[in-house]
């Protein structure tokens, strides 16, 4: 069977690892992400089988137990597991923001004490900006940090949004801490909260009340937490110094909006393999219907945008991996590739037409899941503010 989406210029090691997880995506994800969405079930096996192929260890480096690879390697990897199931991607993707963040910004004293753990994910992460009050207005965020005559800290407040709130036991949280900063960018503080996996009270002062029913991204723990006057030693605060936090959270949402690309690639290869087998299976007037002109035009547009999206996600994270700035390349990844999955999966569902309605087929799923894409990591009206205000710059009269 052909493949959309394969990507030259790779290493032999980037080859093997690609192949040995789609080989654990056909294997061990695909068959039971049907049952296991349909249950919202928490996919545990699944998880442990990432922990052993050393997923979330993948871009940490081999100092610290990882596995040392690139942006571009990790997202390949994630294309490939969200065309088995989008939310096994979820699993990883806020854990290897926090991770990225770690390397990036966090002092060595705390690269020692997590990266280690991590990397095998014995210490599982989640990060998070959004509030019950505010989604892509980050300057509006209102949890609390306030400083105490001990020089900690008390955080009080209400977060929401967060992927793996329940799983994880280290949160990086994103707090306004009004230490004297003109700008209210500089007023921010990003802490490394401790918790332990669960629901209800994780930590003195964090609770975490329970799953957010969701129309799809099933099975990952999506929660709200809230902060009751939580103590916390100033050495979490992420990096040693308060007052950078807004930056550090847009540095990790800027790799994060490259997962989220890859993972709206991978949901649109899925979308197209369960397309184009099933117009070669279904007969209508006496002839496959992949043989009628209609058809085969909407695959062709749906094997076009698999490829657009592919390569525009893979330029953005190759741009990353040479240490250039690249918000509006992944900017633009992100919205090609939500909007251009978007577009395959439901053209997938019409040429499955009714039956693409029953839960029996996996389109159904497909169709709830890529929805989300639309949303993760900024919608695509956010990453057209950012594209459209980089080109006023860049092409000013």
């Amino acid at each position: 069977m052909g493949r959309l989406a394969e990507t030259e210029g790779l290493t032999d090691i980037q080859e093997e690892i690609l192949k040995t997880v789609r080989q654990f995506v056909d294997e061990k994800v695909i068959p039971v992400a049907q049952e296991l969405e349909h249950a919202d079930e928490y996919p545990t096996e699944i998880v442990e089988g990432l922990k052993e192929l050393g997923i979330f260890g993948l871009m940490i480096p081999e100092e610290y137990g990882g596995l040392g690879e690139s942006l571009l390697t990790y997202a390949l990897c994630v294309e490939e597991i969200a065309r088995g199931w989008m939310s096994v991607s979820g699993v990883i993707n806020t854990h290897f923001i926090v991770a990225y963040m770690l390397m990036q910004h966090g002092t060595e004293e705390q690269k020692q004490k997590y990266l280690p753990k991590m990397a095998t994910g014995e210490v599982r992460g989640a990060f998070s900006m959004s509030e019950p009050g505010l989604g892509s207005d980050v300057s509006a965020v209102s949890t609390k940090a306030t400083k105490q005559a001990d020089g900690s800290y008390e955080i009080t407040g209400q977060k929401m949004w967060l992927t793996n709130g329940g799983s994880s036991t280290l949160v990086a949280v994103l707090t306004k801490t009004d230490e004297g900063a003109e700008s209210v960018y500089k007023n921010m503080t990003t802490f490394l909260v401790e918790k332990t996996p669960g629901f209800g009270e994780t930590a003195q002062g964090v609770t975490v009340p329970g799953k957010i029913d969701k129309m799809g991204y099933k099975g990952i723990d999506t929660t709200e937490m809230i902060f009751e006057a939580h103590k916390i030693s100033a050495d979490q605060i992420l990096g040693g110094t308060p007052g950078k936090g807004f930056f550090q959270m847009m540095d990790g949402v800027e790799v994060g909006r490259v997962n989220v690309a890859a993972r709206a690639c991978g949901l649109a290869i899925r979308g197209f393999e369960l397309g184009i087998a099933y117009s070669q299976q279904r007969q209508t007037f006496g002839k496959k219907i992949a043989e009628h002109q209609a058809i085969l035009f909407r695959l062709a547009e749906m094997g076009t945008k698999v490829e657009v999206s592919h390569n525009m996600m893979v330029r953005a994270a190759r741009l990353k991996d040479t240490g250039k700035r690249m918000d509006v390349e992944a900017g633009m990844a992100k919205m090609v590739a939500s909007e251009y999955a978007n577009e395959v999966v439901e053209d997938s569902f019409r040429i499955h037409g009714g039956y693409g309605y029953s839960k029996e087929y996996e389109i159904e799923r497909i169709m709830r899941e890529v929805k989300f894409m639309l949303i993760g990591e900024g919608t695509s009206d956010i990453q057209k503010m950012i594209i459209g205000r980089s080109l006023l710059k860049d092409y000013k009269s």
